[in-house]
């Protein structure tokens, strides 16, 4: 198969059924995600409990952002070369371990490597970049930002389902045995991770590109480094939001109930949003897709700001931030797709995380740093909000065609 970005031949294997794919996918991508956005609502109780500073929660969050991108081109590298079945299957058995471990940890430096470590390189080989692979893989171009989208959503509905959920969990079971309750969960990922299983590849004939020119090449071309500006940004909005959001409700007088809510709506709204991102990525410029998506979440955050703090505006501040929260995911993978091609799609995928997962760092860390130092999350709110201006500007120069390459690349 001669890949989209030209010069290039992409060794081929049998395409698994676009709807098994997008099932199995979706199924998978709804557990880990799900699962991962309710941690939020564990930050009290586990600090409280402990006796811990909320510094040493969001420590061991950010630790857990950090190692999910940084092992991320490493789960998408092993996905490309030895298919993403055997990845999954780790993941899955990493999550559930890291789920156990994080209710055991009685100190700081426990909670940070289970919470943190563990869980981290569990949510690299569980959610997008290689599930993305796949799709990428085995469903036509002119339908992958389509298909993305659906996965996307279904990350969302995800998201949306198991925040009522883990809080139903907390309160029935205490936070500690709902933690053990998740782990469990956590082990469906190992019977769909069957529906991935891709057949061999087949080797093509004519000059392939390596692992190592691939990643070259993607870091010596703007347009991949502009991406990933913006996804660091996005990295940062949203674990602030979703790890902090709750205690800077109850800090200003709202009930649990309302941040539980709230952390729905986003989910539930989410599925909205990125579909339709998916939706607009096959019609029309994806940088323009992204570029509004940043714009408009810093717009939505400083309304949040300068309204009166209700029940009502919160709701409504989640609905709407909902529609923007992952829906910058589909249309940056199929523009990596669109750019580099699909060989080494969970790999590139998985270093565009990278950056977003610093961002996702220092959301989570200074949210928790700034507040004990100033006693208030202002800052950081204002932050995010210069951040989306900035993420908005620098989408915009994106070249999103194929890359063009010589006829011979080096191997």
């Amino acid at each position: 198969m001669t890949s989209p970005a030209s010069g290039t031949t992409e060794p081929t294997r049998p395409t698994l059924s676009m709807t098994q794919v997008l099932i199995c996918g979706a199924a998978i991508v709804t557990v880990s995600m799900g699962i991962r956005h309710g941690f939020g609502l564990w930050l009290q109780p586990i600090t409280m409990d402990r006796g811990w500073t909320r510094e040493t929660f969001a420590f061991a969050i950010a630790v857990q952002n950090l190692a999910w991108g940084l092992a991320g081109p490493f789960a998408g590298a092993l996905a490309d070369r030895y298919g993403a079945f055997r990845v999954l299957c780790i993941g899955g058995v990493l999550y559930a371990a890291g789920l156990v471990l994080m209710g055991l940890a009685t100190s700081g430096l426990a909670f940070t490597g289970s919470a943190g470590l563990v869980l981290g390189m569990a949510q690299s080989g569980t959610t997008y970049a290689v599930v993305y692979g796949v799709i990428g893989r085995n469903v036509a171009a002119d339908k992958r930002s389509w298909a993305m989208g659906i996965t996307a959503a279904a990350g969302s509905f995800g998201q949306f389902l198991m925040v009522p959920v883990e809080n139903w969990l907390i309160s029935g079971l205490g936070w500690q045995n709902a933690l053990f309750a998740l782990g469990l969960l956590a082990l469906v990922i190992l019977p769909l991770a069957f529906g991935l299983r891709e057949p061999p590849a087949v080797a093509a004939k004519g000059p392939q590109q390596s692992m190592g020119a691939a990643v070259r090449e993607a870091f010596s071309y703007p347009s991949f480094q502009l991406l990933m500006a913006g996804y660091f940004v996005c990295g940062f909005q949203v674990v602030f939001i979703g790890v902090h959001m709750p205690s800077y409700l109850k800090d200003n007088g709202l009930t649990p109930d309302v941040a539980t809510t709230a952390l729905a709506l986003i989910g539930l709204f989410n599925v909205i949003g990125t579909y339709s991102a998916g939706m607009l990525g096959a019609r029309m410029p994806k940088k323009y897709i992204l570029s509004a998506i940043y714009g408009l979440r810093s717009v939505v955050i400083v309304v949040f700001l300068s309204v009166p703090l209700t029940p009502w505006s919160v709701y409504l501040f989640a609905s709407a931030m909902g529609v923007l929260w992952l829906s910058t995911v589909p249309p940056t993978n199929a523009m990596v797709a669109d750019i580099f091609g699909v060989k080494y799609l969970s790999m590139l995928s998985g270093f565009v995380f990278v950056s977003h997962q610093i961002g996702s760092f220092l959301g989570a860390w200074l949210g928790g740093k700034l507040y004990d130092a100033s006693g208030s999350y202002d800052v950081v709110w204002w932050i995010a909000v210069a951040l989306g201006v900035f993420a908005a500007i620098v989408n915009l120069p994106i070249r999103e065609h194929a890359i063009a390459r010589p006829a011979q690349v080096a191997t």
